[in-house]
């Protein structure tokens, strides 16, 4: 049987009223493999390995469906973070190399879990009727949109899918993120702390950072929404869970160490 390409694949499931995890699971494995295809994806073993094993010590525990997850590392010094359907996420070397602590990035992989649990772009897909979702990535993720000989080739619309999740959706994965990290033995401390150094970074050099706002609208009062929800945790839970670790910052050595 002859394999549908990713843009005949969304189309035939965004025609249908409701996508299923099944047709779900398919269309992010086509979408990674052509990300994975499009951007320069870290290959180092023991970088994924890192990694995977945060990502899936998180999303194990939070995931009812019991998807397959899989955690990709961009190299590209744009801050960002992405998830697609089905369970793939993916987060840019900009990032991990701004956290400070393990629970920071523990705290953003958190987010882009909720966002797979929760099935954010899955709904806006079923409601944009086939906005062509897998070429949007590469805007998203990098600047190669403002390269005029590559932009014209990539669907800038699909943005809307990935760029304008409603408030309450990002409510939403980070509500989860909290409740997903602290599940996992994590102190979820680390989501607004990531969110404020990345804001403090949009005032002293804002071309670094400008992806993750494109796709991430971050303000002040969802800071502290998000800390709210942090004080409503038991105090005593809270000294037991996990800040930082020796394991992260080798990690990150690591991903500091590899060419750009």
């Amino acid at each position: 049987m002859k394999r549908l390409g990713l843009g005949g694949l969304c189309v035939l499931l965004c025609a249908c009223a409701t996508i299923s995890t099944q047709q779900e699971v398919q269309l992010g494995e086509q979408q990674s493999a052509q990300i994975n295809k499009q951007l320069p994806i870290i290959q180092d073993a023991d970088v994924n390995r890192y990694v995977n094993m945060l990502g899936d010590s998180i999303a194990k525990l939070s995931d009812p469906r019991h998807l397959d997850w899989h955690f990709f590392v961009v190299n590209t010094k744009e801050v960002n973070a992405f998830a697609v359907p089905g369970g793939y996420i993916y987060v840019n070397r900009g990032l991990i190399e701004r956290a400070d602590k393990m629970d920071e990035l523990a705290g953003v992989l958190g987010h882009e879990i909720g966002h797979v649990v929760h099935r954010h772009s899955v709904k806006l897909m079923e409601k944009e009727q086939g906005a062509n979702l897998g070429l949007a990535v590469g805007c998203i993720l990098t600047n190669v949109c403002s390269n005029p000989t590559t932009g014209a080739a990539i669907n800038v619309a699909g943005n809307a899918v990935f760029a304008k999740f409603s408030r309450q959706d990002e409510q939403e994965a980070d509500e989860s993120a909290v409740t997903y990290v602290t599940r996992a033995g994590i102190d979820p401390h680390g989501l607004p702390e990531m969110f404020q150094k990345l804001l403090a970074e949009e005032q002293s050099s804002p071309s670094t950072v400008q992806q993750w706002f494109a796709t991430h609208p971050t303000e002040q009062s969802r800071i502290a929404d998000t800390e709210r929800l942090i004080d409503q945790i038991d105090p005593n839970l809270l000294k037991g869970l996990t800040q930082d670790t020796q394991a992260f910052h080798d990690f990150q050595a690591r991903v500091r160490g590899l060419p750009r």
